[in-house]
C-alpha cells in the first residue's frame, strides 16, 4: 500500500462491488468484501487482491471482523437500499468511518438519506442523467 492507500470495507458483492472492488484494489487500497452469499466473490476479478468475509453487513460482529474500527471508507452496494442504508448508518454513527457511501435506488429516498446526513449515490438517477446528456449532447451536433 502507498501513502494515499485507504483500508475500505464494501459491503455486496455483486456487479457493482465486484467491479469496484477490483478497481480499489488495483489501485493500492486494502479492499475486504462484505457479502452473506459464498457465490458472490466468484465475480471479483482475478486481480482482486482483497480479502472476502461471508457475512451479514448489517451485523456488528461481521463489520468489526472486517475491521471497521480501522476503515478509512465504507461503501455499501447490496440489492437492497433497507441495507445499504443500515450498514451506512452504522459505519457512519457508531464508529465513525471518515467516508461512507450508500448506493440507494429509489431517487426519493436517496435525498431523504442525504438530509440526515449520508452520502448516496443513486444509479437510477445518475443513469438518467448521463442518458439524458447523451442525447442533448448529440441533440446539439
Amino acid at each position: 500500500m502507498n501513502d494515499d492507500s485507504m483500508y475500505i470495507i464494501l459491503v455486496g458483492c455483486g456487479r457493482v462491488g465486484a467491479q469496484l472492488a477490483t478497481m480499489l484494489s488495483q489501485e493500492g487500497h486494502a479492499v475486504v468484501v462484505v457479502d452473506d452469499d459464498p457465490d458472490s466473490f466468484k465475480r471479483l476479478s482475478e486481480n482482486f487482491s482483497g480479502s472476502t468475509i461471508q457475512g451479514n453487513g448489517i451485523d456488528e460482529d461481521v463489520l468489526r471482523g472486517a475491521g471497521i474500527e480501522r476503515a478509512d471508507a465504507v461503501v455499501t452496494a447490496t440489492n437492497g437500499d433497507n441495507t445499504n442504508i443500515m450498514v451506512a448508518q452504522i459505519a457512519q454513527d457508531i464508529y465513525e468511518v471518515g467516508r461512507v457511501v450508500a448506493r440507494c435506488y429509489d431517487p426519493v429516498r436517496s435525498k431523504a438519506y442525504e438530509m440526515l446526513g449520508l452520502k448516496t449515490i443513486c444509479p437510477t438517477t445518475v443513469g438518467a442523467e448521463m442518458l439524458r446528456e447523451t442525447i442533448v449532447a448529440e441533440d446539439a451536433e
